[in-house]
This record gives C-alpha cells, sequence and structure tokens, in this order.
C-alpha cells in the first residue's frame, strides 16, 4: 500500500510539472527571483550544491568496500542498490533534459535569474537534485532509522534549494529532480531485491 501511495506521489507530481499552465510558469520563475540574489557568491549554498557528486558516489563506495572487506552480503547488496539508483536517476535525468530541452532561467529571463554559473546544459529536472534525492532515499530505505533519514533528505532538500538560490533551476525542475531520485530509488530497492533473492 504505501508502495503504490509513493507512485501517486510521484505521478501526481510529473503531472503539475508537465502540464502547467501559463500562470504556472509566472508562479515557477516568481518563486525564482524570490529566492535568487542579484549576486550569488559562493559560502554555503554552493557548498551544498558541490557536496552532492562526491557525497552520492561515497556512499555505494564505502558500503561495497566494506561490504567486501567484512564479506558482509547485506552490506554488499546494499552498495550495488545504491549503485543501481544512481545508474537509474542518471539515464532517466540525462534523457529527459535533453527529450525536454528546457532552457536554463538565466537564459530565458537574463535581466532577472542571476548565475552563479553558467550551464549550457538543459534545465529539466535538475540533475542535482535528483542525484541527492536518489541517495537520500536509497539510504532511507537501506537503513530504516530517523537519524539517517532526517539528515539525508535535509541534505537533498538543501541541494534543492540551492540550485535555486544560485539561479540554475526553476521550482518545476527541483521538484521533478526530486521525483525522479526517489523514484529511482525505490526501483533500484525493487530491482535489488528480486535480483538477490
Amino acid at each position: 500500500m504505501k508502495t503504490l501511495r509513493y507512485k501517486l506521489a510521484c505521478i501526481l507530481l510529473f503531472a503539475g510539472c508537465f502540464f502547467m499552465s501559463a500562470n504556472g510558469q509566472n508562479w515557477d520563475i516568481n518563486t525564482l527571483k524570490s529566492i535568487n540574489p542579484q549576486s550569488p557568491q559562493a559560502g554555503v549554498w554552493s557548498g551544498v550544491s558541490k557536496s552532492v557528486y562526491p557525497l552520492s558516489l561515497a556512499s555505494p563506495a564505502a558500503l561495497l568496500a566494506t561490504g567486501f572487506i567484512k564479506k558482509d552480503k547485506v552490506l554488499q547488496q546494499k552498495g550495488w542498490e545504491a549503485v543501481g539508483s544512481l545508474v537509474i536517476n542518471t539515464a532517466i535525468t540525462q534523457g529527459m533534459k535533453y527529450a525536454i530541452n528546457r532552457q536554463r532561467p538565466f537564459e530565458k529571463y537574463p535581466n532577472a535569474v542571476y548565475p552563479y554559473e553558467f550551464d549550457d546544459s538543459p534545465s529539466f529536472p535538475s540533475g542535482h537534485t535528483s542525484t541527492a534525492f536518489a541517495t537520500a532515499t536509497t539510504l532511507t530505505l537501506e537503513f530504516k532509522k530517523w537519524y539517517v533519514a532526517v539528515p539525508a533528505y535535509a541534505w537533498a532538500a538543501g541541494v534543492g534549494y540551492s540550485r535555486m538560490y544560485l539561479g540554475e533551476h526553476y521550482p518545476t525542475d527541483v521538484l521533478a529532480g526530486a521525483a525522479v531520485g526517489a523514484g529511482s530509488a525505490f526501483l533500484s530497492h525493487w530491482l535489488t531485491k528480486k535480483v538477490f533473492r
């Protein structure tokens, strides 16, 4: 039942992102403008944004290394599940980016959005956010403890916020990235259970 609820939530989120009206687009840019300062500086939010790939790669690497050193099959399975989550997430995110090919907000609104860096890849969905949520959701599914889930999701939410603060993504890019990342983790979790049965 819980899995069905998660799937429905993801479907509704995607539907909302894809079928936005003109007012929805105004909400998207207005929300971004309220978050993005005129000169986003390197600092906390830049650091949070840059932490995504090192932390997301360190997670499965640590699980696999520990699992093989200790000859612990459960930890090895968790490591492969984390790898699978990142692979699925990357494939879906990159596929969507180039299929939808949405302009970055600073390209469409050069006088209203101020980027920290000029990234030329498509905007939708946010790859940083999807990777962070894939990692957070995988860790939460593997280690069902509040003291894992709370910091993991706080970090992932911080990554999403940082992408808007730095002028790189619209709010809908971030929401879609969160849904793709979480969905990728659930899919990897399900596939891992089938493979390692």
